[in-house]
């Protein structure tokens, strides 16, 4: 056989779609046209590539800033050249970073007292004569980081008169329950986020992704998109709603986990298939094999049922997930071959559906990429 007519395999490949980012920035900035873009990219920004989703962006749009968990991310941004704005989301932890912050042009955010004693009392020689920009951070009502609403006052005034403080501030705070419509927690959390800052001509920053969509009162000067930016709906029960799903909010899968058949086989009613044999034939059926697994990424709690896009039709996952393979149903009529391509997740197969079907959330399993998945650019 020529090398033109061989079968082409390929395991775990996240392919990645450069238009769909764009896409999804657009849509953002055409829904909220006055507001900034801090484009959220930690972890490893949501599995598609720290460095790769801040270049394209920094390219193709004028994202205004970019934001991180922590420290490495931020130098890690730097040394590829990315020259925005970086904001570190949980702040510093150590005072010793802090130079690194000032020598990188990095922005903070303080949300406890330790980290506003440790800007404050550092010496600006040591901060190399520069000033730091700030964000401060409210906690309105997520209880997790953010300082407490009396000690507003108190921490905002210790940043104005601090020389080691670039003014102005940014005031900001995390919704809690944005994807779910129909929770008061929102309005809750705007309303004393307002009763606190009104009067401070300051630019002010609440809106997730949820809060983007559904909370046009939380809008303000700065949006920091995270999962809408990779073509998520962030909307509570996208998975089944037309209302809040991806297409409704018009932006695209930027992720689409793709593998190959690498092996089919005939399997008789009655006849298990895969470790602890917890799914067994109710008919003769053809059984193909996945070149993907829990060691790419792909859930291993995902059950039997969980939807496979193959041939453009629906194919049910049965058996356990392995390290390196799955197993799916194709039913007796099949005429896959070896080497067709099955969509994990992504285009024409939402990451929402397969979550729910796994019993976790998008978040956890773009996250959840594994190093030796392939990447490939589109």
């Amino acid at each position: 056989m020529s090398a033109k007519n061989e079968t082409q395999i390929i395991t775990a490949t996240a392919v990645i779609d450069s238009q769909a980012l764009l896409n999804n920035y657009q849509q953002i900035k055409k829904q909220v046209p006055q507001s900034k873009i801090l484009a959220v990219l930690k972890a490893n920004g949501y599995g598609h590539g720290l460095e790769r989703i801040a270049k394209l962006l920094s390219k193709n749009t004028n994202t205004d800033a970019f934001g991180v968990a922590r420290l490495d991310e931020a130098l890690l941004l730097r040394a590829a050249g990315i020259v925005q704005p970086i904001v570190l989301l949980e702040g510093v932890f150590n005072q010793a970073d802090l130079p690194i912050v000032a020598v990188n042009d990095l922005q903070i955010v303080i949300h406890n007292k330790a980290q506003l004693d440790a800007l404050i009392k550092i010496t600006p020689k040591k901060l190399l004569n520069k000033q730091i920009k700030v964000w401060l951070k409210i906690d309105t009502g997520m209880h997790r980081l953010g300082i407490a609403s009396n000690d507003f006052d108190y921490f905002y005034q210790q940043l104005q008169t601090s020389n080691n403080v670039q003014t102005p501030i940014t005031l900001m705070s995390h919704l809690a329950c944005a994807d779910d419509q129909n929770n008061n927690l929102t309005n809750i959390q705007l309303a004393l986020f307002e009763q606190l800052t009104s009067h401070l001509n300051e630019p002010k920053s609440c809106a997730n992704s949820a809060g983007i969509c559904a909370w046009q009162q939380s809008h303000y000067d700065w949006l920091r998109p995270g999962l809408m930016l990779y073509g998520v709906s962030p909307l509570l029960n996208a998975d089944h709603d037309r209302k809040n799903d991806a297409k409704a909010l018009a932006i695209k899968p930027v992720m689409t986990l793709q593998a190959s058949l690498i092996a089919l086989r005939q399997v008789n009613a009655g006849e298990s298939v895969g470790y602890g044999a917890n799914w067994t034939s109710k008919q003769h059926t053809t059984i193909g094999i996945i070149a993907i697994g829990y060691g790419d990424g792909y859930p291993r709690h995902a059950e039997n049922g969980t939807p496979v896009l193959i041939n453009d039709r629906i194919v049910p996952l049965v058996g356990r997930v392995a390290m390196d393979m799955i197993t799916v149903d194709l039913g007796h009529k099949s005429i896959d071959r070896i080497g067709d391509i099955a969509t994990l997740w992504g285009k024409g197969l939402p990451v929402e559906v397969i979550a729910k079907h796994a019993s976790t959330i998008a978040y956890e399993l773009l996250c959840n990429i594994k190093p030796r998945v392939q990447i490939t650019v589109h």
